[in-house]
């Protein structure tokens, strides 16, 4: 926050930043457990980045889903982050949780790249034959979280954090047309002008494409 204010031009510092914070009752929340509910599969994969030292865009590429509550209903979400740069590849949106939607999201990011790595839980919609074709189609190692493991794929996470209590919890979506566009917005902010610490204060816009 002191890194996003200081980039329009006020001159503030981060003890300045906490103490207003605390007054206005702003603090962070942790993310809840995921939706993806897994099945009975013919094939299964490890999980390749336990230890990994993640250098450089496109080496590794994680999905996720989580729900978005409407003012009568919800909609599951479901998007594909570059994990060095946090940059959010693509995203979708459904009222069911089919696998159309996840491969929908797969497709939008593949037509900007290709990752060395795929990394998922073991929700049926990425398990699915037409999902895992698809990524080793591609030449793609696919990597699964452990069963019950939520750190196995903590950058999805803590972007699920970062969309409800910044986005969708202030916002109140009446439906879903409304949802479509508050996230649309929020995405693009999320690229292009929200610091994280973790990446020296830069968006992941500039990590991923190195400006």
């Amino acid at each position: 926050m002191t890194a996003w204010l200081r980039d329009e031009g006020h001159q503030v510092n981060h003890k300045r930043i906490q103490r207003l914070m605390q007054l206005m009752g702003l603090k962070a929340i942790y993310p809840q457990p995921r939706l993806s509910k897994g099945e009975c599969v013919s094939e299964k994969y490890p999980y390749l980045l336990r230890g990994l030292v993640i250098q450089r865009p496109n080496q590794v590429w994680g999905t996720d889903i989580t729900y978005i509550k409407l003012r009568q209903g919800f909609i599951y979400l479901v998007a594909v982050m570059d994990w060095f740069s946090r940059y959010v590849l693509s995203w979708e949106v459904s009222n069911s949780l089919d696998t159309f939607f996840c491969m929908s999201a797969l497709e939008k990011a593949l037509a900007r790249n290709t990752p060395e790595i795929f990394n998922s839980d073991q929700g049926s919609q990425f398990t699915s034959e037409v999902f895992t074709s698809r990524l080793k189609a591609a030449g793609i190692s696919i990597s699964w979280d452990g069963r019950g493991r939520v750190w196995d794929n903590i950058f999805i996470e803590r972007l699920w954090r970062s969309v409800k209590y910044e986005e969708v919890y202030l916002k109140d979506y009446a439906n879903v047309p409304e949802a479509l566009h508050g996230l649309d917005d929020y995405f693009r902010f999320y690229n292009t002008q929200r610091h994280h610490q973790a990446l020296g204060y830069r968006t992941p816009e500039q990590v991923f494409f190195g400006s």
